[in-house]
């Protein structure tokens, strides 16, 4: 029902009611006027009309005219006539059956029109309670209303009152005639009506009618209760569809077509105040014995498990939608296809209701850290045919990577690049590959590591900095200082600046254990201080654990890395920090107190040994490295606050690249097995 009926449904329940509105209202605003005012709302037209009027004082009562009475010798006195004897023999039935006979007569020549106005003359003014219409007159009459289908359902009323009449005089109805009226008064008009005829109103009081008659609750026939309920679901009228769905289902036990069962779920799911209801329609047809693992086989038992999908996705009820699905894979019968990818490309609707409901449960197992149950449904969805975006492709990636499932993750990117290649994916972005590298990095699987390396290659034109990156850390694993130089001088080539995580990670290769390098670690700290890229914390931790190789010239090296970590940090604490702590402070931290030791620790090896002066040692190589140790209390101050003083804003380019940057220096800290501190800190 409209908004504007509603309305003027509560307008007219609020305020009194005139003969005339009660005369407008249709049989189901009769109804639920009834049910407003407590009322039963269960009868005929004529019924309901009748208790809302008495309701409302407005029941007319027949005028009858008082007619002054003679008594027999009055009579006789006023006609005495000398000689003259009067006797009445006329028929006092006369006037009953002549038009009794023209009801027949017009009702023979199928004139329904003429045969309703003459039984409607008949019934007013002729009958009474010992003479009533006989049956056979509105018999006659229903046949001629009820030719050529209701006339084009112009017929309609006159055969629902003829309906009504006959059951409030417990005239037996015919079954077939019951039927016929009952499926031509519906159409596919607006209301369910035929050209402006007929309509869902005038059935439903129809099938009032005659469920009241004799034996009237086995008449109607399990096609004429569903020509009206799909006549109900198309006009959005679900609640009422539903009853009388029910009653076919649990009181009359027929089992209606799928077809029926289709038409109202499909309502329902549209319709946003009767969603849940598409569960209920799913229990009457297993009720009626279809079993949903094997209704897919036909179209209405895929157009029903659709609107189930829809309404599970409007609920938001994922399990539900996804059992659904899966009853239709296992449906027979519809090879060479799976039920379940006919269901989901069914309707626009579906298929957006299918891609939702695995895109969230997707998501809820990415949250649960439930890898297998990810990959699972991706593995479904093309299978369905369903196109998985590439935030899906992103989240199932990232859950196989985070749980190090390396051949996984390699499979899953393989399918996606072969997907994008047919044009049915768009490509996955540069990140991907490089989650999927670094775990297989992580895992140890070189070949993997190697193979996604080649994809990429042909997928994409060129990697990012993040590629290099994890390139560099490759070889900063074997300690291969000059191929970490080949790989900067590549990405300059390239047009990309080396990061602070790129040079990290080249100092990282002199930090490898039997493989130190503290003057290479050095000239890459003057290097990227000449590409405007300045060390952090992460950068003079790995440098001064590159100079821990015994060597009195390394502790040299270290000692100067120390004044200039220590000048930096004095230059922080003064005038504050622009951006991260994590990427851009250069405050010592536990670890470099630990490192600082260690290299005290050489250099008075380095004494014991006579490669230097003790006291010239203490007063001046173990200086810097003595301030690093008691740097503890102005880290903690330093801390406190990122921002001092003024300092030049930081490039956009920059604040984009902070996640980005987080990702690398993960990526650094299982670069060194022996100590992978050494790249971390």
């Amino acid at each position: 029902m409209d908004e504007a009926a509603i309305a003027e449904a509560r307008a007219i329940a609020v305020n009194a009611m005139s003969f005339a509105d009660v005369n407008k209202l249709t049989y189901r605003r009769l109804q639920r006027e009834c049910k407003t005012l407590g009322l039963s709302a269960v009868g005929t037209t004529a019924a309901l009309r009748g208790s809302l009027l008495e309701h409302h004082g407005l029941l007319r009562e027949e005028t009858v005219v008082e007619v002054p009475k003679a008594t027999a010798a009055e009579i006789e006195e006023l006609c005495a006539t000398e000689g003259v004897t009067f006797c009445d023999e006329s028929d006092p039935d006369f006037d009953f059956k002549s038009v009794l006979s023209e009801v027949m007569q017009k009702s023979s020549m199928g004139h329904w029109k003429a045969a309703t106005r003459k039984l409607k003359t008949l019934h007013k003014k002729y009958s009474a309670p010992e003479r009533p219409v006989p049956r056979e007159a509105y018999l006659a009459v229903l046949e001629a209303c009820g030719a050529d289908r209701l006339n084009g359902a112009r017929a309609s009323v006159p055969a629902r009152k003829i309906l009504e009449d006959m059951s409030t005089f417990e005239y037996a109805i015919p079954a077939e005639l019951a039927n016929i009226c009952v499926a031509s008064s519906l159409g596919e008009g607006p209301g369910g009506t035929h050209d402006g005829f007929g309509g869902i109103d005038t059935a439903l009081a129809m099938v009032a009618a005659v469920e009241a008659s004799p034996e009237g609750s086995s008449i109607l026939t399990e096609a004429s209760y569903g020509r009206l309920v799909t006549a109900l679901a198309r006009d959005g009228a679900v609640e009422e569809a539903e009853l009388v769905l029910r009653s076919m289902v649990v009181e009359k036990l027929f089992t209606p077509p799928l077809a029926l069962f289709a038409d109202v779920a499909k309502a329902a799911a549209q319709s946003d105040d009767h969603t849940e209801d598409v569960l209920q329609v799913l229990t009457y047809a297993k009720a009626a014995g279809y079993e949903l693992d094997n209704i897919a086989a036909v179209e209405t038992g895929r157009e029903l498990l659709a609107s189930g999908v829809i309404a599970a996705e409007k609920m938001d009820n994922l399990a539900l939608g996804l059992r659904l699905l899966t009853a239709a894979a296992k449906a027979e019968g519809c090879a060479p296809d799976m039920g379940d990818d006919l269901v989901a490309s069914s309707s626009s609707a579906a298929q957006r209701a299918c891609t939702l409901i695995h895109k969230r449960a997707i998501q809820k197992a990415s949250e649960d850290n439930n890898w297998k149950l990810a990959v699972k449904l991706l593995e479904l969805m093309p299978r369905r045919g369903l196109k998985p975006a590439t935030s899906v492709w992103r989240s199932v990636l990232n859950t196989c990577c985070k749980n190090e499932k390396s051949r996984k993750a390699t499979a899953i990117l393989i399918d996606w690049v072969t997907l994008a290649n047919e044009g049915k994916a768009e490509k996955p972005p540069i990140s991907i590959f490089n989650t999927v590298v670094n775990t297989c990095e992580v895992c140890g699987e070189e070949e993997l590591t190697v193979k996604v390396l080649d994809i990429m290659k042909d997928t994409l034109v060129d990697g990012n900095i993040i590629t290099f990156n994890i390139a560099l850390k490759r070889l900063s694993k074997t300690g291969n200082v000059a191929g970490c130089e080949g790989i900067l001088i590549g990405m300059l080539n390239e047009g990309i600046e080396p990061n602070v995580v790129s040079y990290t990670t080249a100092i990282g290769a002199c930090a490898k254990k039997g493989m130190k390098n503290a003057p290479a670690a050095s000239m890459w700290i003057e290097r990227m201080r000449s590409r405007n890229v300045p060390p952090n914390y992460h950068t003079y931790n790995t440098a001064l654990a590159a100079c821990l190789d015994g060597k009195l010239e390394s502790t040299f090296v270290a000692a100067k890395l120390a004044t200039e970590m220590l000048a930096d940090a004095d230059f922080e604490i003064a005038c504050g920090l622009k951006g991260s702590v994590n990427f851009k402070s250069t405050l010592p931290d536990a670890y470099t107190k630990v490192l600082a030791r260690k290299l005290m620790k050489q250099l008075r090896e380095n004494w014991r040994s006579g490669d230097i002066d003790m006291a010239l040692a203490k007063t001046t190589t173990r200086v810097p490295l003595l301030k690093l140790v008691d740097f503890e209390k102005a880290i903690i101050e330093a801390q406190k606050t990122e921002i001092q003083c003024e300092l030049p804003e930081e490039e956009e380019d920059e604040k984009d690249e902070a996640d980005d940057q987080e990702y690398e220096f993960n990526l650094l800290k299982e670069m060194h097995d022996d100590d992978h501190r050494t790249a971390m800190v």
